[in-house]
């Protein structure tokens, strides 16, 4: 049986620790509308670029690199690891 005082020791610990992360997600949220309206002024230039990128060799660039890392993936406990992008 375990001592109600290690499990409340735990607990404690790890609801400190979700505390922390809400946090740092609301600092993070808080900046990430400070730079949307900078993001959302982009130059008709840079949808020109990116209306001018094929899907399919996106994807087929995705599929090469997970094909790669189809070894690694199995000995990580089976999870397939996710494209990376630049």
């Amino acid at each position: 049986m375990k001592d109600i005082h290690e499990v409340l020791r735990q607990k404690q610990a790890k609801y400190a620790q979700l505390g922390k992360q809400i946090e740092m997600l609301q600092q993070a949220a808080e900046k990430l509308r400070e730079v949307a309206p900078l993001l959302a002024e982009s130059d008709d230039e840079d949808n020109a670029v990116l209306a001018e990128c094929d899907d399919s060799a996106v994807l087929a660039e995705a599929a090469k690199a997970g094909a790669g890392s189809g070894s690694a993936a199995s000995s990580k406990g089976g999870r397939p690891a996710a494209p990376r992008w630049p």
